[in-house]
C-alpha cells in the first residue's frame, strides 16, 4: 500500500495531497529513510513524522484502502513510548511557556482610540514640551 494512502486512510492528514505534499516536503520518513508519496507501507514498518513542533514515531499494524472512522484508524497503528513521551512533554513545554503575542494587552488602536488621542494633543503639533 502506498504511504500517501496510508498516511491518509490512518487519520494523519485530511487528503491524500496534503499527506503527499508533507512526504515532498521531507516530514515523513520509513525505517529511517526519506520517501516519496509512492513508496510503498508494510505492516511493522516505523513511520516517523513531523506535525508541527512534534515528531511522532509510529509502527504500521494494519493497512486499509478505505478512509474509516476514528477508533477504526487507531487500530492501524501503534505509537511508540518514546514518541508518546515527547509528544507529552511538548504539550507540558508549551503550557509552561507563554505565547509572546499573548503578552500584547492591546492591538492597534480603535477609531475612538484614536480620536481620544487626537483630543489629548490639542493645539501641539509635537511632542516636544515647548
Amino acid at each position: 500500500m502506498r504511504i500517501d494512502k496510508w498516511l491518509w486512510s490512518a487519520r494523519f492528514y485530511k487528503t491524500r495531497t496534503l499527506a503527499a505534499e508533507e512526504i515532498d516536503k521531507g516530514r515523513i520518513q520509513i525505517n529511517g529513510q526519506d520517501v516519496k508519496p509512492a513508496r510503498d507501507v508494510k505492516v511493522g514498518d516505523t513511520v516517523a513524522m513531523r506535525q508541527g513542533p512534534v515528531l511522532r514515531t509510529v509502527v504500521v499494524k494494519g493497512l486499509s484502502m478505505q478512509r474509516g472512522a476514528a477508533p477504526v484508524a487507531q487500530l492501524l497503528y501503534e505509537e511508540t513510548p518514546e514518541s508518546i513521551a515527547s509528544r507529552e512533554q511538548a504539550v507540558e513545554h508549551r503550557k509552561l511557556n507563554n505565547e509572546p503575542a499573548d503578552s500584547i494587552e492591546h492591538g492597534r488602536p480603535t477609531k475612538r482610540d484614536r480620536r481620544s488621542m487626537d483630543k489629548s494633543w490639542g493645539d501641539r503639533w509635537s511632542a516636544s514640551v515647548d
